[in-house]
């Protein structure tokens, strides 16, 4: 169910229907994801809520940009825990993340070969 992990008539939409400038936002999210997500990881290792914050809000805005709606309300649900200093249900949100990255990479993978085959 592709659909649930992006929405691709939203997002194709967003981008004119280039879908080769959809290809590269893909690649963009994908690099920029790994980088976000150890800096998550270190912020909630250290307590840091400011840090977890706008991290949170970081990952937010551009799973929003793909259409990435299961990952920018996760996001959302994690930003504002860190709004209020509360880290309960914090690892069950990072897994959630997590599982939907990985969804994510799987369904650019099938729109590379859509696209291009």
């Amino acid at each position: 169910m592709a659909e649930d992990i992006i929405d691709l008539a939203d997002v194709l939409e967003r981008v004119q229907n280039d879908k080769e400038l959809l290809l590269e936002l893909l690649d963009i999210f994908q690099e920029d994801f790994v980088g976000k997500r150890q800096a998550l990881a270190e912020a909630i290792a250290k307590k840091d809520f400011t840090t977890m914050k706008e991290v949170a809000h970081s990952i937010k805005g551009s799973s929003g940009n793909i259409s990435a709606r299961r990952m920018h309300e996760t996001c959302s649900q994690l930003e504002q825990l860190a709004k209020t200093n509360n880290s309960i249900g914090m690892e069950d949100l990072l897994k959630a993340i997590d599982s939907q990255f990985e969804a994510i990479k799987a369904n650019a993978i099938k729109l590379k070969k859509e696209f291009q085959g």
